[in-house]
């Protein structure tokens, strides 16, 4: 295929894509426009949203008055001392319940408060989830090849679980800080507003130093996300493809690789960690300043005796709950950096561009003949270079046909034009006198069972993958669709026969094993059309001859479009469809063709020339 033109469908198919990969592409970040966005996630939990409010406010106040009632608890301690009287143990005794009654009351209502976000976050997290995999039904195939499955992956684990972590711990701590900053200034005015002053020059400058870090850092955070999106995307082929890496010995490459990847993650990462661990030594530089400042003018005004005691040590406490909303600010900086980039991801996601909106379509035939008609079909992946070019042909139903032709002639995007996973440039395609493009895609796809050259199976027991395209079928169905498909001793040899577990990565079944089990499962699907991608092809000689009677079993009354890479199976095909470049060149029967003495001639003697 030549490098301009993008991958073909990779559903099984043979060739897959060939577009350039490496994860997630590097794109102008919009933070405005992602917060905004994530806002609409937000909308549904305003009333949860005002009831955290408000058992913030509460939580807050007490935590704000608390120090004041410490500070009475101090003034009666060093009036009984200064006058040489006998301290007022009762009036200490009744601050301190008064005391513990706040702290009860700031804990549950914190409590309240973290259980209701927590609810919220999940929710959310959750819609998240949701809607990530409803937009994965709805995107076309042409974005699955020009993306690494790790990459999308990486999405719906690694930047949903990152917001869901992220996202409680974010809000609660933005409005408490904004409660507590508002609440302890007020107490520290009625305190002294000189004092209160000097701890206000304080909040100016650390968020100055909050905004420059925030700044330089956020780009180091996106570039660190991507970066793990192609890390996934890359342990995800090579451990997937583990026997091919060692086969080619390519462990040395996919290390290497790795490295590189590796490298830039941990440069992102170390970058961005550096930048928001000034954070913290900068707020508490500027708050140590602070407080000696409030320090000196405190005692001075002790000493004019305009602040009592008491009053210097509830206002140091408060100086202290004042710049921990700008330590906690510093916190969520970056945490909010690392969740507005995974947010940001999952939206690039969300709007990529859809399968067009089906209107007006027409219903299936109720009974399908499968008479199928290309009428000048031409194709390109990319604009402007057609793969497919006038391809016109007209299957009778019920025949057999084979599709030949070198690799990248376009056999296996005829196959992806027929089943819709690619929309046409031009001409059309007409299934019993009904363009499919008028049909719906779920509808399309109905009519035809598949057998594809690589295998796919899920993780579920042997009846659950044979059943995949009839769930509703039977037991008894099940066995003898395998039965059909000369695979039903192997399953009861094994340990819970068709209950046993299996999946695509299982070792313990062989390919050709794998192959049987595909076959049994379009056997059931029994569709009015097939396409056979080589089905054979992973299968041993001996093998091949049991199931070549269930293969002429399965085919037997129906529309059969096999792509043929042995030009000796299909000998016997109703009609064959030559094609390079993009186009028919040849089409007839075997003998006829080889009478020819043309391209499908020599394609076949190639194959089987001394």
């Amino acid at each position: 295929m030549p490098k301009s033109q993008p991958a073909r469908a990779n559903l099984g198919f043979r060739g897959g894509p060939e577009a350039a990969r490496g994860g997630t592409p590097e794109k102008p970040k919009n933070f405005k426009k992602t917060f905004s966005t994530f806002i609409v996630y937000l909308k549904p939990y305003w009333g949860s949203f005002i009831l955290v409010s408000l058992l913030a406010i509460f939580s807050a106040v007490f935590a704000i008055v608390s120090p004041k009632f410490l500070g009475k608890m101090t003034d009666v301690i060093v009036q009984g001392l200064l006058n040489k009287t006998q301290i007022d143990f009762i009036s200490i005794a009744k601050i301190a319940y008064w005391l513990i009654a706040l702290y009860i009351f700031s804990a549950i209502f914190s409590y309240l408060q973290g259980w209701i976000m927590t609810n919220i976050s999940q929710k959310i997290t959750f819609n998240f989830r949701r809607d990530i995999s409803l937009k994965i039904s709805k995107l076309p195939l042409r974005y699955f090849d020009r993306h690494e499955n790790g990459d999308i992956v990486s999405r719906i684990t690694n930047d949903v679980e990152t917001i869901s972590q992220n996202l409680n711990q974010s809000l609660i701590q933005i409005l408490s800080s904004v409660i507590m900053v508002i609440g302890i200034l007020a107490m520290m005015f009625t305190i002294s507003w000189q004092m209160t002053i000097i701890a206000v020059i304080v909040l100016p400058l650390s968020f100055v130093f909050i905004r420059y870090i925030v700044k330089h850092s956020q780009h180091y955070y996106d570039k660190q996300q991507s970066a793990l999106g192609r890390m996934d995307g890359h342990i995800d082929e090579m451990f997937s493809n583990h026997v091919i890496v060692k086969t080619f010995n390519g462990e040395s490459r996919s290390i290497s690789r790795f490295n590189e990847i590796n490298k830039e993650l941990y440069d992102s990462g170390w970058k961005s960690q550096f930048l928001s661990g000034l954070m913290m030594p900068l707020m508490h530089f500027i708050s140590n300043l602070g407080y000696v400042a409030v320090a000196v003018v405190g005692a001075w005004l002790a000493l004019a005796g305009r602040v009592s005691i008491g009053g210097i040590q509830a206002f140091i406490q408060y100086m202290g709950q004042f710049t921990q909303p700008i330590t906690q600010a510093a916190n969520i900086a970056s945490v909010f950096q690392v969740t507005a980039a995974a947010a940001e991801r999952i939206f690039i996601f969300l709007n990529e561009e859809e399968e067009n909106i089906e209107l007006n379509t027409i219903d299936i035939p109720s009974i399908v003949s499968g008479e199928v008609s290309f009428n000048n079909v031409c194709f390109g992946y990319l604009s402007g270079h057609q793969i497919i070019k006038n391809f016109t042909a007209h299957i009778k139903p019920k025949s057999n046909i084979a599709i030949v032709g070198p690799t990248g002639a376009g056999k296996t995007t005829i196959v992806n034009l027929l089943m819709r996973f690619y929309e046409i440039n031009s001409g059309a395609i007409i299934i019993d006198g009904v363009d499919i493009a008028k049909m719906k895609r779920q509808n399309v796809r109905q009519l035809f069972g598949m057998v594809l050259q690589d295998t796919w199976l899920f993780n579920g027991t042997v009846a659950e993958n044979i059943a995949f395209g009839k769930p509703d079928a039977t037991k008894e169905q099940i066995i003898e669709a395998a039965q059909s498909a000369h695979i039903d001793h192997f399953i009861r040899t094994l340990a819970h026969g068709y209950d046993t577990v299996i999946g695509d990565s299982i070792d313990s079944i062989s390919a050709g094993e794998k192959q049987l089990l595909t076959i049994a499962r379009a056997i059931l699907a029994n569709a009015p059309m097939l396409i056979l991608d080589e089905a054979t092809s992973s299968v041993d000689t001996r093998t091949e001859i049991l199931i070549q009677s269930a293969m002429d079993k399965l085919t037997q009354g129906r529309t059969s479009f096999v792509i043929a890479h042995r030009l000796s199976t299909i000998k016997n095909a109703d009609l064959i469809l030559v094609m390079r470049d993009g186009a028919i060149v040849e089409q007839g029967k075997h003998m006829a063709l080889l009478k020819k003495s043309g391209f499908y001639a020599s394609l076949y003697n190639s194959q089987f020339s001394e």
